[in-house]
């Protein structure tokens, strides 16, 4: 125990401030039996009055001091956690009579009661335990930090989505990431989803960060360089915000942004500068302001008008509630959350050679401790598709948009020969024609291998697809063996998978009947 607090009255060695700040700067009252703290990843509520039944009144208070340390001096989130696994802790090793304090007797128990998937519930109060008994407040006894540096614990095992490639948790396979893409823009373009939503998505999609680095940038974050020939490119300030013992925005770091997406991100702060000007009265500078902002939200100064992180995740699940995207490998709505967009930028890292130090420095951590496991998983990875897998995966990744018709004539401007799309590999009397164009305008896809994965397709019934769709494999097959570059030769992979739905579908109602059209 700390020789300065051992002769402090245990009542004024617990006491407690009626006001505290966290270290992100948010206010809290530690005096009340519940703390409510609003903080940029999530908003905290840490009841004590659950402790009761289980613990005497000092060890209560005592448990305040050291997680009251930890909020001021760590993160609020982090202190979350530690309040979950101390209420996991006194609940298994209560018996019948208030705690009053922590013995080896208890640590020991409850190493035995644990399984060895949730031993690491030991292993992160272990760290919690020294702390509290070397900051000499009462509830530890003396011999359990010795104890705990003699117990061999395991850690959390991390990675197993991505070892596994957990079709709801893990990676998305490339299919399933040009899917989300390819909604994702077809929302955007018939407004179903708002600037904002697509910006957010695009910049989850692109850096993989974590939602608290997205709820933290600001206007400022973004640079926009100007090169003489006029044209410009984007960098965009993250912050860190996961480093130990540093506020959130204290150490930024420097990430590019194509062209398309900087010029969005430019636009969406454009629409925040004018929606404060025009509708909010406080004198906040306009560069101070977040990107993705909560204007009901009562931050420190500092972060007003911030959102947290937990808003950001939800709004992802949100966006893609809305959007229809289909797994090859589920047959079901694809899960979409923030965490699978970075858990797929660090296995397709992986994928295309880059070491651990590279990785690293993608996910923005501090070492490579935990990217390991990109490098050791084994994604499934379709390495042949041939025609019968392809028809057999087509159903489940309904990956074509657009209808079938009975033939040109019956086709959304079947009366422009513009419209007509055609496989210029094929000589037929109809010229290698597929199907027609229902968009009106210019479109600059690669046509027919773009038209299968788009709505305004409209493919003819007697249409050669199967031709399209042999032709697709047998490039797929050349581009594997000539490179060895798996990203590039299954990059059409889902259009494949679209045009054997067309074949299947094709056949189906030539059975029932071109009539049934």
């Amino acid at each position: 125990m700390n020789p300065l607090k051992s002769a402090v009255p245990v009542n004024e060695l617990l006491s407690l401030p009626e006001l505290a700040i966290s270290r992100s700067g948010f206010q809290f009252y530690p005096q009340d039996d519940k703390w409510v703290i609003a903080d940029l990843s999530h908003n905290i509520c840490l009841d004590f009055n659950k402790f009761g039944r289980y613990c005497d009144s000092n060890l209560v208070q005592a448990f305040k001091k050291v997680i009251l340390f930890y909020i001021e001096q760590k993160s609020a989130s982090f202190s979350d956690n530690i309040f979950f696994y101390f209420w996991k802790f006194v609940e298994g090793v209560y018996s019948d009579k208030l705690l009053s304090t922590i013995s080896s007797t208890h640590i020991i128990n409850y190493k035995d009661k644990l399984s060895a998937k949730k031993e690491y519930y030991l292993t992160v109060l272990a760290g919690f335990f020294k702390k509290w008994h070397a900051l000499g407040y009462p509830g530890i006894q003396p011999e359990v930090p010795a104890l705990l540096n003699q117990l061999r614990l395991r850690g959390n095992f991390k990675g197993e989505a991505v070892l596994t490639m957990d079709p709801e948790k893990g990676p998305f396979t490339e299919i399933e990431l040009h899917g989300i893409y390819g909604a994702l823009h077809d929302a955007y373009s018939q407004d179903k989803i708002q600037t904002h939503q697509y910006v957010l998505t695009l910049l989850y999609m692109a850096l993989g960060p974590r939602n608290i680095q997205l709820a933290a940038l600001k206007i400022k974050d973004l640079t926009v360089l100007k090169a003489k020939d006029g044209s410009s490119s984007y960098l965009l300030k993250v912050p860190r915000a996961k480093q130990r013992g540093q506020n959130i925005r204290e150490e930024l770091k420097s990430r590019a942004l194509d062209h398309d997406l900087g010029r969005l991100l430019e636009i969406h702060i454009e629409n925040i500068k004018k929606y404060h000007r025009e509708n909010l009265t406080d004198k906040i500078d306009a560069e101070e302001l977040p990107i993705f902002p909560n204007w009901l939200s009562s931050n420190p100064v500092g972060f007003s008008h911030h959102c947290n992180g937990t808003y950001l995740y939800n709004e992802i699940v949100r966006i893609f509630q809305k959007l229809k995207v289909t797994s090859e490998r589920t047959g079901k709505k694809i899960k979409v959350s923030p965490t699978r967009f970075r858990r797929t930028i660090g296995t397709r890292a992986a994928m295309e050679g880059h070491g651990e130090l590279i990785i690293a420095d993608l996910l923005d951590h501090s070492d490579i401790q935990n990217v390991g496991v990109y490098v050791e998983a084994t994604p499934e990875i379709i390495e042949r598709i041939d025609k019968a897998i392809a028809l057999q995966l087509a159903p489940m990744a309904q990956a074509f948009m657009g209808i079938i018709i009975e033939d040109e004539s019956k086709a959304k401007r079947g009366d422009d020969p513009a419209s007509r799309i055609r496989n210029p590999n094929i000589a037929s009397p109809k010229g290698g024609g597929v199907g027609t164009c229902g968009k009106y305008g210019f479109c600059g896809a690669y046509a027919p291998i773009a038209c299968y994965t788009c709505r305004k397709f409209q493919a003819w019934l007697d249409g050669p697809h199967e031709i399209v769709l042999e032709e697709l494999i047998s490039k797929r097959e050349r581009t594997l063996e000539q490179t060895g570059d798996e990203r590039i030769a299954f990059v059409n992979d889902r259009t494949i998978l679209a045009v054997a739905d067309v074949v299947q579908k094709c056949k189906e109602i030539k059975l029932k009947g071109a009539g049934h059209v």
